[in-house]
């Protein structure tokens, strides 16, 4: 389905005070320059907000989280749960039209939506209030037809049932969600056949239409001040925690200096040792690491899968020439090559350098090696 933006377009966008503190917290949970990551959620407030997501709202979100425009646009149009035209300011009705739901009466649910929203899905009604669409699967199978208004299912529909529902709607009311039929939850229509003893303490609604009550109005959308900004991940004041300060090391004794004898060392014979201090916290050991490849020259560690031109002039900057150098790697020291790859992390493990590189120093050939060296596939 080709999936476009509306044609009239808001001249700009800008969260209220409250959804800005919260798209901001949510930028928080991403490491420095991993911002992006927060599109998704972003994106659906700014449709919590609106009603529906408008072309100003993407891009504000795109440079927000420092994306081209382009890139918001590829989630917003990819994922079918982001609206990309006005929906009804009451309420927009997602019918399931999926095989079970269709079976049981879906069509006659779409016909009443026709007649009372709008003869097509997406436009809105007359007075603007509502709007509707068929949807896929939402996963109430067992009490289908159903739909979904707001964050609530109604169940076990029938059309005159939609009706009064819709008409509740109109009035400024919210129905109470879940089954419609008299159902409490899933059971049986002739009623419950095991767990009876549980029968007696059961609330009035079950768990979902419960806590809909609770609230009172699931059909309001999002504005930032239903609950607290939670960012527990921030701490209880909301912000990040200082990095603690290394404890100061006393001053060594001062030793007599002695002179050091003075010899040319081949860069092969002289590895760079590994240094505790080199190796991020958690992330393992650094491996021997050399300051310039042996006189015969460097290998051609892009025949590693998993290692381009980039890749390995980064591993040549962290001071890998070799195969045999990579073949030696132990668990701790892929640990380490995996987390200070930068832009790619991980690449270490998920290609199993350490098993293509035993090969490779052995002289023998993998797979991709092969490939590559005839047809020169890199990376």
């Amino acid at each position: 389905m080709l999936r476009r933006l509306h044609k009239e377009q808001p001249a700009s966008f800008a969260f209220t005070p409250a959804n800005e503190t919260w798209a901001r917290a949510q930028m928080t949970k991403f490491p420095e320059g991993r911002q992006a990551s927060a599109i998704i959620p972003l994106l659906w407030r700014a449709q919590e907000q609106e009603g529906w997501l408008t072309r100003p709202a993407i891009e504000h979100i795109a440079a927000m989280l420092d994306m081209a425009y382009i890139r918001a646009l590829e989630v917003a149009t990819f994922y079918f749960m982001f609206q990309l035209a006005p929906v009804g300011s009451v309420a927009h009705v997602q019918i399931c039209g999926t095989t079970s739901c269709m079976i049981c009466g879906a069509e006659a649910l779409i016909e009443v939506c026709q007649q009372e929203i709008a003869a097509k899905a997406h436009n809105l009604s007359d007075d603007g209030k509502f709007s509707w669409e068929e949807v896929e699967c939402l996963g109430a199978c067992s009490n289908a037809p159903m739909v979904q208004i707001g964050k609530d299912f109604y169940e076990d529909l029938t059309p005159e049932k939609l009706r009064e529902i819709l008409g509740e709607l109109a009035a400024g009311r919210v129905p109470t969600p879940g089954p419609q039929n008299g159902r409490y939850a899933a059971e049986p229509l002739s009623g419950l056949t095991s767990l009876k003893e549980f029968e007696s303490g059961k609330k009035a609604y079950n768990a979902s239409a419960q806590l809909a009550v609770d609230l009172g109005d699931t059909v309001k959308r999002i504005d930032g001040t239903e609950v607290p900004l939670l960012t527990p991940w921030l701490g209880k004041g909301g912000k990040k925690a200082a990095a603690k300060k290394p404890a100061a090391k006393k001053a060594a004794p001062k030793a007599a200096a002695k002179a050091a004898p003075k010899a040319v060392v081949e860069a092969e014979k002289a590895p760079v040792a590994p240094s505790k201090a080199d190796a991020p916290a958690g992330a393992g050991k650094k491996p021997r690491t050399m300051k310039a490849p042996r006189k015969a020259g460097a290998d051609d560690l892009k025949m590693i899968k998993g290692v381009g031109p980039k890749m390995e002039s980064l591993l040549n900057k962290l001071g890998f020439y070799h195969f045999d150098q990579v073949s030696k790697w132990t668990a701790d020291e892929v640990s380490w090559v995996d987390q200070n790859l930068e832009g790619f992390k991980g690449r270490v493990s998920r290609d199993n350098w350490v098993t293509q590189a035993t090969k490779l120093a052995a002289g023998e050939e993998t797979e991709f090696s092969s490939c590559a060296k005839k047809g020169g596939i890199y990376q």
